[in-house]
C-alpha cells in the first residue's frame, strides 16, 4: 500500500484515487499520524499532500522529520515539496513567490528526473497546474533540479539516493500534462505489486465482517442504488439469512421509485428478503419549517437511525441486532469531516457521515468507506449485480429534500417528483443516460412572474443539472444539444403544475458541487 499523508489539501482523494489506478491500495492518514504507525510490512511509498499553508505560518501542518527515514520512497506536492525542503534542511528553503505568485496553468521545463519520476517523459515544456504562493529557494543537501517552471522557479527536485521526490505542480488533476505518468512512475520506484483488485477487495472485506459480527445479526439500510445494493450483497454473501436489509420510504424518493426499487430487487435479489418501510411522514413531519441544508442532512440521518433502532428491535424479538451497515463512501467522508482528522475544511454534513446522532444502540459497519463510487461499480461487476443497479446515477440518502431550496412541504415534494420524472425520462429516451454521471433537478425557492393562456403565473423556477465525472470528486457540465433542453423546458412548464421557468445549470465542481445543498 501507499499512504497520502494528508496536510489540507481538497486534492487528496484525487491522489488516492490516481494511485488506486494503478491497483494500488492506498489510504490517507493525518500528517499528525506518528512514525511507529506508518512502520508496516505493507507499506510500500509515502505522499504528502499539498495544503492552503505557509511552513511558517503558526499551526502549519509539519509531519515528523523521521518520515524521511522509513526508507521508502516519499514524493512531496505543492506544500509537500516546501515541507520536505523545510525539514531536511535547505538554506532559507522556503520564500514567497517574488513577483508572480503561481496559480492555474503553468509550463514547467523539464530538465532531469527521465529515469525516475519523469520516465517516459521526454525533457521540454509540459502543461501543468499550480496553486502556491510560496517557493521553494534553497534545496537540502543531496537534491538535484529536476524541472524549472516557465517564471525561473524551481518546480521538481530529486534525491535518488534516498529515493525522495517533490513537485511543486499538482500531478494528480487532469489538468497537468502527464500527471498520470508521474504518479505511475512512482508507483514503479516504490516496487508496488499492482494487485489491488475488485475480487480480493471482496474476499477481505467478507473475512473482516464475519469476523466482527460472529454469530449475531446485522440490518442495513438498501435504496437500489449501486452503494447499498452493492454493499447489502456482499452482506448477504458474508452473513446469509443473519444479514436483513430494510427499503425505508423516507417521503422524498423519486416518483414511484420504492415501487419500482422493491420490483427489480425482487426479481434480481429473491433471496435477500428485502422488508419495507414507509416513514415518509415521519421524515417530512420531522423537516416542517426546517430550511437550512445542514439541518435538513442531520433530522434525516437521525430518523434514518431511528427507523432502523426501531425495525432491529422488531427483529430482534426473535434474533439479537447488534450492526447496522451504511452503504457510505469515501466522498460522503472526504466532504463531511476532515479526512481522517486532517485540517482541510467540511465541505458538507452528509446524512451518513456528519448527520449520525452521537449515541447510536447499532453498531455501524460500512464496508465501502475507502471506496469511490467507480470502485464500487467494479466490485459490483464482480458480485454478478446487473447493469440495471450499477449503471444507475447517484442519488442521495436524503433525496429530494436536497434538491428542494427552502422549507420541505408535501407539495413541493410533488412538484419535484415530477418534473425530475420528465428530465430522466427525456435523457433515457434521447440515449444520454449513460454518458452522465448525475442528472438532477433542483425546485428553487424563488418564484418568477410568467405568461400562460393570456394568464399571469406566479410559480416555481426550476433548474436541471447533468454533469460526467469519474469518481463523483470533480464534475464537468454536460453539454446537451440546444434543441433537447428547450424540449424538455417546453414540457416540463406545459406540464407541471407550480413551474413556469426552467434554467440549466453551467457550474463544474469545483468551485461548484454536484448537488446545490
Amino acid at each position: 500500500m501507499i499512504i497520502v499523508l494528508d496536510c489540507g489539501s481538497q486534492y487528496n482523494q484525487n491522489i488516492a484515487r490516481r494511485v488506486r489506478e494503478n491497483r494500488v491500495f492506498t489510504e490517507i492518514r493525518p500528517y499528525t499520524t506518528p512514525v511507529g504507525e506508518l512502520r508496516r510490512p505493507d507499506l510500500e511509498g509515502i505522499i504528502i499532500s499539498g495544503g492552503p499553508w505557509s511552513v511558517y505560518d503558526e499551526g502549519s501542518p509539519l509531519y515528523p522529520k523521521k518520515v524521511f527515514d522509513i526508507g521508502v520512497p516519499v514524493l512531496g506536492i505543492c506544500y509537500g515539496m516546501q515541507s520536505m525542503a523545510y525539514l531536511l534542511g535547505g538554506k532559507d528553503a522556503v520564500e514567497p513567490a517574488e513577483g508572480r505568485r503561481e496559480y492555474g496553468p503553468m509550463e514547467v521545463i523539464i530538465t532531469s528526473g527521465t529515469d525516475s519520476i519523469f520516465k517516459g517523459i521526454a525533457k521540454g515544456s509540459i502543461q501543468t497546474w499550480m496553486s502556491h504562493g510560496d517557493v521553494v529557494k534553497g534545496m537540502p543537501d543531496g537534491f538535484k533540479v529536476a524541472a524549472t517552471s516557465g517564471t525561473g522557479h524551481l518546480s521538481a527536485m530529486i534525491d535518488p539516493h534516498r529515493r525522495l521526490y517533490a513537485v511543486q505542480f499538482h500531478p494528480e488533476v487532469d489538468n497537468t500534462e502527464h500527471g498520470r505518468d508521474i504518479l505511475a512512475n512512482f508507483v514503479d520506484i516504490c516496487g508496488c505489486a499492482r494487485d489491488w483488485t475488485s475480487g480480493n477487495f471482496i474476499e477481505e472485506k467478507i473475512r473482516e465482517v464475519r469476523e466482527r459480527v460472529g454469530d449475531a445479526h446485522a440490518i442495513g439500510g438498501i435504496s437500489g442504488g449501486v452503494d447499498s445494493t452493492t454493499a447489502s450483497t456482499l452482506m448477504h454473501k458474508a452473513l446469509g439469512s443473519r444479514y436483513h436489509p430494510i427499503l425505508v420510504d423516507n417521503g422524498v424518493l423519486r416518483k414511484g421509485e420504492a415501487r419500482e426499487v422493491l420490483g427489480y430487487l425482487g426479481r434480481h435479489f429473491p433471496k435477500m428478503d428485502v422488508a419495507y418501510v414507509d416513514a415518509g411522514e415521519l421524515f417530512l413531519a420531522r423537516l416542517a419549517g426546517v430550511t437550512d441544508p445542514e439541518e435538513k442532512r442531520k433530522i434525516i440521518g437521525g430518523t434514518f437511525i431511528e427507523v432502523f433502532e426501531r425495525e432491529a428491535r422488531r427483529i430482534g424479538m426473535e434474533v439479537p441486532i447488534r450492526y447496522l451497515m451504511q452503504g457510505t463512501l469515501y466522498p460522503d467522508v472526504i466532504e463531511s469531516v476532515p479526512a481522517y482528522g486532517g485540517p482541510q475544511d467540511t465541505i458538507k454534513s452528509h446524512h451518513n457521515v456528519g448527520g449520525l446522532p452521537e449515541r447510536m444502540d447499532l453498531e455501524l459497519i460500512e464496508p465501502f468507506r475507502e471506496l469511490f463510487k467507480d470502485e464500487v461499480r467494479e466490485v459490483a461487476k464482480e458480485l454478478g449485480i446487473p447493469k440495471e443497479i450499477y449503471g444507475r446515477h447517484p442519488f442521495p440518502g436524503p433525496g429530494l429534500a436536497i434538491r428542494i431550496i427552502g422549507e420541505v412541504t408535501p407539495e413541493k415534494v410533488a412538484i419535484l417528483q415530477e418534473a425530475d420524472r420528465r428530465f430522466i425520462t427525456a435523457i433515457r429516451e434521447h440515449g444520454h443516460y449513460d454518458r452522465i454521471w448525475q442528472a438532477l433537478t433542483v425546485l428553487t425557492d424563488s418564484k418568477s412572474v410568467g405568461v400562460m393562456g393570456d394568464a399571469r403565473t406566479h410559480e416555481y423556477a426550476a433548474v436541471l443539472r447533468a454533469v460526467t465525472s469519474r469518481d463523483g470528486m470533480t464534475a464537468d457540465v454536460y453539454e446537451f444539444p440546444p434543441r433537447f433542453l428547450r424540449d424538455v423546458t417546453v414540457d416540463i412548464v406545459n406540464s407541471v403544475r407550480g413551474i413556469n421557468r426552467v434554467t440549466y445549470d453551467c457550474t463544474p465542481k469545483p468551485p461548484g458541487t454536484i448537488e446545490w445543498e
